[in-house]
């Protein structure tokens, strides 16, 4: 894997749950820029779906503009599975947030 050698370049995705003391579960969406390592975006929900990682991105996007290609592990499609049950594709998500 070829490393990045500026910002903006590569963005890595990462989910991450935990649970309260009330036995209550939530989860949590970590965007960061692979380069500076400045983590873009946490975002905390009890359920994350599809259209809450397309918000993120989409909202990322505008901000900062896209990078040149956005890493995550091999979970996405399931982590962020839409409410029917289909798996999501980072590569049709993020080509179709590209117009922004």
């Amino acid at each position: 894997m070829v490393l990045p050698d500026g910002p903006n370049q590569r963005w890595s995705l990462d989910f991450v749950s935990d649970t309260f003391a009330c036995s209550r579960r939530f989860r949590i969406l970590c965007v960061v820029d692979d380069y500076t390592r400045e983590c873009l975006a946490i975002h905390v929900q009890r359920k994350l779906k599809s259209d809450d990682v397309l918000a993120v991105l989409t909202e990322l996007f505008q901000r900062h503009g896209p990078p040149d290609h956005i890493r995550s592990d091999n979970v996405l499609g399931r982590e962020a599975a839409a409410e029917n049950s289909q798996k999501v594709s980072l590569r049709r998500s993020r080509s179709a947030l590209m117009w922004f």
